[in-house]
């Protein structure tokens, strides 16, 4: 899939987002720290060049949501934007739902299924991993 520019905001506006280049790990994540942050049952999230990626708006406010990773977010409405990694600074994944355009990028997976709430049912055909897709 290639993708030459994607732009994103939060809820209200104030803090906005582009990357451009071909995204990776397009994928439903399951994870507790997914579902805590965004207080939905699970994330989609796209991963991205962090070279490619910039905030074009007001500064995100940060969260480091473990000892391994940071997530921003909007200081204002609360919208959940990237999450990175600590140990891949390379990579850095955005919330396919606060694209301008969210029809733009299809996940290809479900990740940590392990922690899927029982009361949710997916159809969709898409592989399941029980954690990471690397995995």
């Amino acid at each position: 899939m290639a993708v030459q520019e994607v732009r994103g905001r939060c809820l209200c506006g104030a803090v906005t987002y582009r990357a451009t280049g071909t995204p990776r790990h397009l994928t439903h994540c399951h994870c507790e720290s997914c579902r805590r942050a965004s207080g939905a049952p699970f994330v989609s999230w796209a991963t991205f060049r962090a070279a490619d990626f910039q905030f074009t708006g007001a500064a995100p406010a940060q969260f480091r949501s473990s000892a391994r990773a940071v997530r921003t977010f909007c200081g204002t409405c609360g919208t959940p934007l990237t999450f990175q990694l600590t140990g891949a600074p390379e990579e850095i994944d955005i919330t396919i739902c606060s694209l301008d355009d969210p029809e733009t990028l299809h996940p290809e997976d479900h990740t940590w299924t392990q922690r899927q709430l029982s009361w949710i049912s997916l159809a969709d055909g898409l592989p399941r991993h029980a954690t990471t897709a690397e995995e």
